[in-house]
């Protein structure tokens, strides 16, 4: 599993730190994000590739789970 910290990192950021690794990793991926915008664009960005998405809260931070 591929672990994102995008903790610190305002949009759209964290949703091109994912972008990339959907390009570039087979397997589920797990992203922290504290940016309040992030979850929107988070499910926009797993919406239009067509995986799945699971919300969760790791380390005190929003997380999502995709793939």
């Amino acid at each position: 599993m591929t672990r994102i910290d995008a903790r610190g990192l305002r949009c759209p950021w964290p949703a091109l730190r994912l972008a990339r690794a959907l390009r570039d990793r087979a397997g589920p991926i797990e992203i922290l994000a504290d940016d309040p915008a992030a979850e929107r664009e988070i499910r926009a960005l797993a919406a239009a590739r067509g995986v799945g998405i699971e919300a969760l809260e790791l380390d005190g931070a929003a997380a999502f789970r995709i793939g």
